[in-house]
């Protein structure tokens, strides 16, 4: 009718659709964000609230055992943040504040002579930091104070402290009836496909997050211990940097190091050379031993692909994207098997 295919027709329908839903999806990505925190903090404390429930009577509901984990957490979050937030907020005001003195301090260093091979590089290291010092000073000062304003703004928001924590009580709570009710929608014949998906996702998801916790503790223990061995400035502090920037991924470690190295030198710290053998050293003991031992192979992911979805997460949606893009990813790779399994077997019995 009117020359045009119906084939064609749905075809084209479809294709719009999709690019329609792909549309509302990034417009919606900050609303999406949060409820994916949301499940991501839910499957963190899912082992906790297990756990609890086992130990209070049989008639005791599981909204009991909710309260508890949620009672617990903020005990160790007052915890943590009174023993270690005090410790990091001040010896982030420290570097801040002297920030400028450690610029005229490497100036001095470079000042005295030594020797014939490195003076050139001395000279054009010294004539920058003097071209530049000014617009450090001025510029480099407002800018340390305002990231650390807006990192703490964002820490104390309603969002983080109150909504993500209470989306993750419901899905929680509601978590098995809310399971049933996508299935419903998915159901049909191909039910027990989606039921191997939802379960390998479940599973994927949860053992990602404890082991990405897990991970960061190791990491802000062993920075700490280290640090606080060889006396190093600031050590607190960058251990907690360190800690924090394990959520992302590929860039976060590798800013880590940058970090540490850069506040080493700006300080004069004598024991640089400590510092990359212990750093290498623990990148090797947790990206080949530790890692691996905590995640599962659906986890694992090629480096390249890895590489991949955080520069494309950060252009989608800033660092929430690249921390985003690991679990994404792997969950999209669940999918691709399960998929596949299913039609070899269709195959095999057709």
């Amino acid at each position: 009718m009117l020359g045009v295919d119906s084939r064609a027709a749905r075809a084209a329908w479809t294709v719009f659709l999709v690019a329609l839903s792909l549309v509302v999806l990034y417009l919606l990505r900050r609303v999406l964000l949060v409820f994916v925190l949301a499940i991501l903090f839910a499957y963190l404390l899912s082992p906790l609230v297990k756990l609890v429930d086992r130990f209070l009577p049989r008639r005791a509901s599981r909204n009991w055992a909710l309260a508890a984990v949620y009672v617990a957490l903020i005990g160790i979050l007052i915890l943590l943040g009174v023993i270690v937030g005090t410790q990091v907020s001040q010896e982030a005001s420290r570097l801040v504040e002297g920030f400028p003195d450690l610029v005229k301090q490497v100036e001095k260093r470079l000042e005295a002579p030594g020797p014939a091979w490195i003076e050139p590089v001395r000279r054009q290291l010294l004539n920058l930091i003097r071209e530049r010092l000014p617009g450090i000073t001025t510029q480099a000062l407002p800018l340390l104070q305002q990231a650390i304003a807006h990192v703490l703004s964002f820490l104390s928001g309603a969002i983080v402290v109150v909504l993500i924590p209470i989306l993750a009580f419901f899905f929680l709570k509601d978590g098995t009836d809310l399971r049933g009710h996508i299935l419903g929608l998915l159901g049909g014949e191909r039910r027990e496909l989606w039921e191997d998906i939802l379960s390998d996702v479940h599973q994927l998801l949860g053992q990602f997050m404890r082991a990405l916790v897990i991970l960061s503790l190791a990491t802000l223990t062993a920075f700490s211990l280290f640090f606080t061995l060889i006396g190093m400035p600031y050590g607190v502090l960058l251990a907690s940097i360190a800690a924090l920037l394990e959520f992302i991924p590929v860039v976060g470690p590798f800013g880590a190091i940058a970090i540490i190295v850069l506040v080493a030198a700006l300080t004069g710290f004598g024991h640089l050379l400590w510092i990359l053998v212990f750093v290498a050293g623990y990148r090797i003991f947790q990206d080949y031993i530790l890692s691996p031992q905590l995640m599962s192979a659906g986890v694992a992911l090629h480096p390249l692909l890895v590489i991949f979805g955080a520069l494309a997460g950060e252009e989608l949606a800033g660092i929430p994207g690249m921390f985003l893009s690991v679990p994404v990813l792997a969950t999209l790779r669940v999918i691709y098997v399960r998929i596949q399994k299913a039609r070899l077997g269709l195959t095999a019995t057709s």
